[in-house]
Order: structure tokens, then C-alpha cells, then sequence
């Protein structure tokens, strides 16, 4: 399945935080979207592998996500090497996206800096027909790099180099970053489990803040922020959206 815009992340809930407005934007504009998560993220304080996985397939609902893959690298021990590249891409010249999202090249989780460098470099890599790679029934996969690799901001603030306005699908984001209940403040669970950085109200107000934040930058209430190594061209000055005259 070819997809137009393929979210790459470290840990099932990272996407949710970071991006998951802008995939169901996009969705809703009738673009094929996805998301690869790297690992089960096994090493969480709090739940298990088998409920991540449970939790992050009920967000891949409320996202109306097309596909959702699991690569199972080792949660805080992957390393951005050749193995793991050739991994990531098979699965970038599985989907052919146009557009990849992924971690921050730098962030309070080691883990989030580690992926989004490996996520760009696979992504460059991708589109090099001299490695040679093999899909899932042993045939040659076709090279292919995506046109741009978007970080999305996520624990630290970095100023974005563009927002992107989330505020209709903003609601369902917020479902989708509940649906982990086992990682985020919930009512619901009840798992006799540590406190953890994530798991307080305090973690979910400051997610809202920072996406109000962002969009008012643009004047609309809700925003997901972006970095990019890669200039951003445009053909037209009505690509540019700034509703704060």
C-alpha cells in the first residue's frame, strides 16, 4: 500500500503526542496516512507490551489510520546502524510515502533523538538503488526516498519552522492520546503503578498548552508545531495560511 504520509516512531504513543492532528487532517483531505512504530516501547514504567499494543490500535481507529506496523526493535537499546536502517527501509520503500513525520532530532528521551537521526538517515538511504532490499514474499524492493522528512516537537521546545492547524481534529487527537490509558492520566486505570513524568494531569494541561501555543502563532486555537532540515518551497504565496491580521 502506497502511502501518502507515513508517521515514523520510537514508542507506540509518540505519534499521538507529536502528530496525530496532522495525520487526520490529512486523512480527511483524502490522503492515505500510516504510522511505524519502532519498538513496543516495553521499557514504560507502567503497563505492558501487550496493552501498548492493544492501546495503540485503538488510536490507530480514532486516527482512521490505513496501516500500522510494529517494527519491534529493542525498546532503549537500537541503535542507529546498518541493521536497523536496512529495517526501516523495507518499510519506507514498502509504503513510498511522500511525506515521513518523525521524532525530534533532539529531545529529553535519548530514545527520541536516537530515532529521529535514524529515521532521517533511512529516509536518504531509502533512496539509494544500490542497496538492495527484500519485501515480505522475497522480491526486490524499488528504491525510494520521501520528499521531505518533518520532525514533529515533542518534550523540549524547539520554535518551529512551520505549524500546521490541527484545531478541527483536535478533540480526537486528545482521544487518541487517552486511548493509552496505561501512559497518560486516566481514571480508568487502575494498575497499582508508579506516578511517571507522563502519567499526571499536569503532563496532558501542558500538551494543550503548547499546542494553543502554536496555534496562536497562526491565530487559530489549536497547532502542531514542525522542524525541517530540508527548505520548504511553494509555487504560490496562497500556500501560506496566517489568519492572525
Amino acid at each position: 500500500m502506497k502511502l501518502d504520509v507515513l508517521a515514523i516512531a520510537v514508542h507506540p504513543d509518540d505519534v499521538e503526542l507529536g502528530c496525530a492532528g496532522t495525520l487526520l487532517m490529512e486523512k480527511r483531505s483524502g490522503k492515505k496516512t500510516g504510522v511505524v512504530d519502532l519498538t513496543r516501547g516495553e521499557l514504560g514504567t507502567r503497563g505492558t507490551p501487550e496493552l501498548r499494543a492493544q492501546e495503540a490500535a485503538k488510536a490507530a481507529t480514532l486516527l482512521e489510520l490505513d496501516v500500522r506496523e510494529n517494527l519491534g526493535m529493542a525498546d532503549g537499546f537500537f541503535r542507529n546502524d546498518e541493521a536497523h536502517q536496512r529495517l526501516l527501509i523495507r518499510a519506507i520503500r514498502k509504503y513510498r510515502p511522500e511525506i515521513v513525520l518523525a521524532n525530534a532530532l533532539e529531545d529529553r528521551h535519548p530514545d527520541h533523538g536516537r530515532a529521529g537521526h535514524l529515521i532521517t538517515e533511512s529516509c536518504f538511504l531509502s533512496g539509494l538503488r544500490k542497496i538492495a532490499t527484500l519485501d515480505d514474499e522475497g522480491r526486490p524492493q524499488e528504491h525510494w526516498r520521501p520528499k521531505y522528512v518533518f520532525h514533529y516537537i515533542q518534550d523540549r521546545y524547539d520554535h518551529p519552522d512551520f505549524v500546521y492547524d490541527i484545531t478541527p481534529a483536535f478533540e480526537t487527537k486528545l482521544q487518541s492520546i487517552q486511548a493509552y490509558s496505561s501512559q497518560f492520566f486516566s481514571t480508568g486505570y487502575s494498575d497499582d503503578e508508579p506516578q511517571t513524568y507522563i502519567s499526571t494531569p499536569e503532563f496532558l494541561d501542558a500538551i494543550i498548552g503548547r499546542h494553543r501555543m502554536f496555534g496562536k502563532m497562526i491565530g487559530v486555537p489549536y497547532a502542531e508545531g514542525y522542524s525541517t532540515q530540508k527548505t520548504v518551497g511553494v509555487r504560490s504565496f496562497d500556500a501560506f495560511v496566517q489568519l492572525d491580521t
